[in-house]
């Protein structure tokens, strides 16, 4: 089989993938951010408009089930907007959802079996099927839960080639969560590491390049932590030491006081007006493509199963 990317609006080339933001969110709705839902369709298409226009061609949506993502509503604003959707299914680390979603309980084999519909068959009673299984996991710590989930996500990626994101929070845990996947069979060339810029260490991003894994740089214009040069001389300093082509970029902006189009600001074109000159100033274009175009296509490729509807 020939390796595709699957997306909202269905399989495409590899090759055809262009400037990609790793990780955002067109809908979402949790606990945890009170007041920032995003739940209006038309809010949200003119926000990916926004990024599409700014210069991405393709997004990771990173909703996974049960925080409100929106499929059909989602394919219909790539279909709009021109902008390239990669959806991932999977859940989040556990404190993302209340004590009686179903899926917590849940058994490795029915978690890849939820996971694996979502891939074949189209989420949620839709057609529109899932691209990535993602995973989070907490502070320094796998819930009886997040451990299940990944063993069950480290199950497709070894199965069939699925790419993973595992959200790691503050940057924690990454050796730990590659170790696991491994033990499932996955290997670490499947993985995306989304927030390992949260823990800003060079020489830790290099042993994780190291073993495969992809690093997530999505934190971009959070302020609060450190400013973006932080970042900037991180990512820097892993392309130095010789691992181009480990990283990824996104904004993972997904709150609405944050999206232009719900009122705030600075929005998902702010990693490819503002962040990506600096970055190109830092590595040059050569790099700079590399982790934009050339890395996000070799972390999303993979040849999915046969079934009947395909």
């Amino acid at each position: 089989m020939t390796p595709v990317i699957r997306t909202v609006l269905g399989d495409v080339d590899p090759a055809s993938l262009g400037p990609t933001d790793y990780h955002e969110h067109l809908f979402q709705r949790t606990p945890l951010l009170p007041g920032d839902d995003l739940d209006d369709a038309r809010a949200s298409g003119a926000e990916a408009a926004l990024l599409h226009a700014a210069g991405a061609a393709a997004i990771v949506d990173a909703t996974p089930i049960g925080l409100g993502r929106r499929p059909a509503e989602t394919a219909a604003i790539s279909q709009a907007t021109g902008l390239t959707v990669v959806h991932v299914t999977g859940v989040h680390r556990g404190a993302h959802y209340p004590a009686d979603f179903p899926l917590l309980s849940a058994p490795v084999d029915e978690l890849v079996e939820r996971f694996a519909s979502d891939l074949l068959h189209g989420m949620d009673s839709t057609q529109v099927r899932a691209g990535v299984v993602k995973v989070g996991v907490s502070l320094w710590e796998f819930t009886d839960f997040e451990r299940r989930a990944l063993q069950a996500a480290g199950s497709l990626g070894a199965r069939w080639g699925v790419p993973l994101m595992v959200h790691l929070e503050s940057g924690s845990a990454a050796h730990e969560v590659l170790d696991v996947l491994a033990a499932a069979g996955c290997p670490p060339e499947r993985v995306a590491l989304a927030h390992a810029d949260r823990n800003p260490d060079p020489h830790l991003h290099g042993e994780l390049a190291s073993r495969g894994a992809y690093l997530g740089y999505d934190g971009a214009a959070r302020h609060q932590r450190w400013p973006d040069s932080v970042l900037i001389d991180c990512l820097r300093a892993v392309v130095d030491a010789g691992h181009v082509d480990r990283l990824l970029l996104g904004g993972d902006v997904a709150r609405r006081r944050r999206y232009v189009s719900y009122g705030g600001m600075p929005g998902l074109a702010y990693l490819f007006d503002r962040f990506l000159p600096r970055v190109r100033a830092a590595v040059g274009d050569l790099a700079t493509d590399r982790i934009l175009i050339d890395n996000p296509s070799h972390w999303l490729r993979w040849e999915p199963p046969m079934t009947n509807g395909s």
